[in-house]
């Protein structure tokens, strides 16, 4: 009975600053929510960065426990000091979830002492991992193969978009999408929580040289990027909507008919709800399955952000209601590519640990 009533207990390890973005700490929360819906435990593990997340995921309800940040990452150090705050909680967690590009398998290795499971969250494939389960919820034309050689032969693979993990209000905004036609007649422009590239202020730049925008305009930015307070200013004298660290991020995407935005989980968040959108990768990782998703038809990419200027943005603001664009179908290509025709969030991950 008692084993019945056990709640599992989750330690997530990530992290957000002003230069790697808040897209790791936002899809942990995301998980963390469903989690805790259904009793779990959990807790997270961040470096006290400039542009962490620390008190907002305090304000939702977690505890975090905060790592020195005043060094570079070093994996050694990282999981000694993780270890040390763990043990400081009194708390063993049945599992960790590590959702971080600096971490590998011989952090992951050192977890194993102190919790039953390690579970991965990467898309990267670029290094091996000492884990049990590892999630990849991005669309790659080789996502089977990707990981052959970098994880253990017992480790449980969730290759692919069908596993995407989304906010309830995604579900939501699904059950109220339209069919979109190739007419624009509101533009969303989001580029994720810090926007280190400042890909806002270029589409900002952009539209100011337009006259008599026959669209309106959404602008969103996250608490974490530095450059908010002129955005704002740009956005009120150009009589655009401007919203900071929003919960209804999903509400703006069913709402528009163009986006424009980086690659990464928001990508993925606009082919779920069949949103167009133009797509500038402002990271390495990103390139890869933007262009993947590009070649299904899924997205217009533009670019590398170091190669697209305002005049790019310019061009593509300048002229959306060209038929050769063919918004429309890019929308239809979007949904398929996510299967966005289920109506329930994927839990298997939840399963998972449910189960063991």
């Amino acid at each position: 009975m008692d084993k019945l009533v056990k709640k599992v207990k989750v330690a997530f390890r990530t992290d957000a600053s002003v230069q790697i973005g808040t897209g790791h700490v936002m899809r942990c929360a995301t998980l963390a929510n469903y989690m805790r819906e259904q009793r779990f435990e959990v807790y997270f593990v961040c470096r006290a960065e400039q542009g962490n997340l620390c008190e907002w995921l305090e304000q939702a309800g977690y505890t975090v426990l905060r790592l020195d940040a005043s060094k570079p990452l070093d994996q050694a150090r990282d999981a000694q000091e993780m270890k040390l705050r763990i043990e400081e909680l009194g708390v063993r967690p049945d599992a960790i979830v590590v959702d971080h590009y600096g971490l590998d398998y011989r952090w992951e290795e050192a977890m194993q002492s102190i919790t039953g499971r390690v579970l991965v969250i990467d898309d990267l494939a670029n290094r091996r991992h000492a884990c049990d389960l590892l999630l990849d919820q991005n669309y790659n034309e080789d996502l089977q193969n990707r990981y052959a050689d970098l994880v253990p032969e017992h480790c449980r693979l969730l290759l692919g978009p069908a596993y995407l993990i989304l906010r309830p209000e995604f579900y939501q905004a699904a059950g109220r999408r339209r069919t979109r036609d190739n007419h624009i007649r509101r533009v969303l422009v989001f580029f994720g929580g810090s926007d280190p590239t400042c890909e806002t202020l270029k589409a900002l730049e952009a539209m100011d040289s337009i006259t008599n925008r026959p669209y309106g305009v959404d602008v969103v930015v996250g608490s974490a990027n530095p450059h908010r307070f002129r955005i704002e200013q740009m956005c009120s004298q150009m009589g655009i909507q401007y919203h900071c660290q929003i919960d209804y991020l999903a509400d703006l995407m069913a709402e528009a008919d163009l986006s424009l935005g980086a690659g990464g989980v928001t990508m993925w968040e606009r082919c779920f709800l069949g949103l167009p959108s133009v797509v500038t990768t402002v990271a390495e990782n990103q390139i890869a399955s933007t262009k993947a998703a590009a070649h299904f038809g899924a997205v217009f990419w533009i670019g590398w952000h170091e190669q697209v200027q305002p005049a790019n943005y310019l061009h593509i603001l300048s002229n959306v209601q060209e038929p050769t664009h063919r918004w429309e179908a890019m929308s239809v290509k979007a949904k398929q590519l996510m299967a966005s025709d289920r109506t329930e969030p994927g839990h298997s991950l939840i399963d998972y640990l449910k189960s063991t």
